[in-house]
């Protein structure tokens, strides 16, 4: 198990451990690699990843611990429990990435890990580990911005010119961003409060989703997925949030204590107490998953019209990408695919795996610093993770100011 022990606002890992861990690899100093080929490590929240991808976009090997099974039980996330269990695991899953590649450490081109933003107690784990290799083997490292690495993973599974807009959406984040370089965005909106993947998880608690039998074992937002299909959103008005705003942000708590409010009068009507389930969670499900497509094609729209109207975007064919882990909700896909037929742009995600947190992401992310020269660290001594981090230049003022007003469309979903 990898030691740890805080210092100076940094996690360090025991050197006997990183020295052990290296010698476990056979190394070819005279091995010759013609593609550049990085590590890349993600601790940010409650998976730990890592991944070895070369310069042509080629996975050699990854490997993935998932901790969903521990949160489910525990309600949520509890960051110390997250921080512990990413000390158990990092050495081993680095390892199994590594060993899967057939690349020896000492053939890295660089070392590429998550430090912003997250979980701090997260971050700092994936960070001291990747110090220690750093000063081991003499390599750059480069940091990573979880979200730029979630907006550029779409390059490595298709071939995507800058700009394009990137809507990123999952349990921890949510934000409309142009990208027009590989560390070059303008963001055009956020949350303002919690993020949509953070409220279905809350909402599929509320309902007590895990005493479903069907949902017993799925995280709240796959759950609420799952039941939704076998609901009746028309059984509830629900007004999407932030109606009369004109801008591209989102808001989702008013949604949850509307969702809160009706499954409370349900509970009344049926006469049961809060954990068991109500006959009409399905029919709640597929309301709030509705409501929530529908508040993020709209502030997306707006986007969309906004980049056009500013010729940030091209006017046919412009690309929309969406990432994170609530783009793979395949209802939510279906909505945002009206967007784009409507606006002439083209809907382009990520395979469901590579959505969710994972170790090819940010590794492709390292392999695109790499390339383009940018964020290379020869000097780690200062390093740090940062727990809150916003993504590129903020823009959402001049989006709001610009008024634009989103027609009407057709959700036939």
């Amino acid at each position: 198990m990898l030691i740890l022990n805080k210092t100076a606002g940094v996690l360090k890992p025991s050197k006997r451990k990183v020295y052990g861990f290296l010698r476990s690899f056979n190394f070819h100093p005279g091995t010759l690699f013609l593609h550049k080929i990085v590590l890349g490590i993600e601790t940010s929240c409650d998976d730990t990843a890592a991944a070895v991808v070369d310069e042509t976009g080629n996975v050699l090997g990854e490997a993935i611990h998932s901790q969903t099974e521990v949160h489910l039980k525990t309600g949520g996330i509890i960051p110390p429990v997250a921080q512990q269990l990413h000390r158990e695991n990092i050495q081993r899953i680095v390892q199994e990435a590594l060993s899967a590649s057939s690349i020896s450490p000492s053939d890295l081109s660089a070392i590429a890990t998550t430090i912003k933003p997250g979980l701090a107690l997260s971050l700092g784990v994936g960070l001291s580990f990747s110090l220690q290799l750093v000063g081991q083997l003499k390599k750059p490292f480069i940091p990573i911005h979880h979200m730029e690495a979630h907006a550029l993973t779409i390059r490595l599974t298709n071939k995507v010119e800058f700009p394009f807009l990137v809507l990123l959406i999952s349990g921890g984040h949510c934000l409309l961003a142009l990208v027009q370089g590989v560390s070059d965005f303008l963001l055009l909106g956020k949350s303002l409060d919690i993020a949509p993947g953070d409220m279905l998880d809350k909402v599929a608690r509320r309902l007590s989703l895990i005493k479903h039998p069907e949902c017993s074992t799925m995280s709240g937002g796959k759950a609420i997925e799952h039941l939704a299909k076998q609901g009746n959103r028309f059984h509830f008005d629900i007004t999407p949030p932030l109606q009369r705003a004109k801008n591209c942000d989102f808001s989702f708590t008013g949604l949850q204590h509307l969702i809160n409010k009706i499954i409370i009068q349900k509970e009344k009507e049926e006469g049961i107490e809060q954990g068991q389930i109500l006959s009409s969670a399905a029919d709640i499900a597929a309301a709030v998953q509705h409501t929530t497509a529908c508040h993020i094609v709209k502030r997306t729209h707006r986007a969309i019209l906004f980049c056009k109207q500013r010729d940030l975007l091209p006017q046919n064919n412009a690309v929309l990408v969406a990432s994170g882990g609530v783009a793979s909700n395949f209802y939510i896909r279906r909505a945002l695919e009206i967007l784009t037929n409507a606006t002439q742009c083209t809907l382009l995600c990520p395979p469901p795996r590579l959505c969710t947190d994972n170790g090819i992401m940010i590794a492709w992310n390292g392999i695109e610093r790499l390339r383009a020269g940018i964020g290379i660290l020869h000097d780690i001594e200062d390093i740090r993770y940062e727990p809150k981090c916003p993504l590129g230049v903020d823009i959402s003022k001049e989006v709001e100011e610009a008024a634009i007003k989103v027609p009407r469309l057709k959700m036939n979903l």
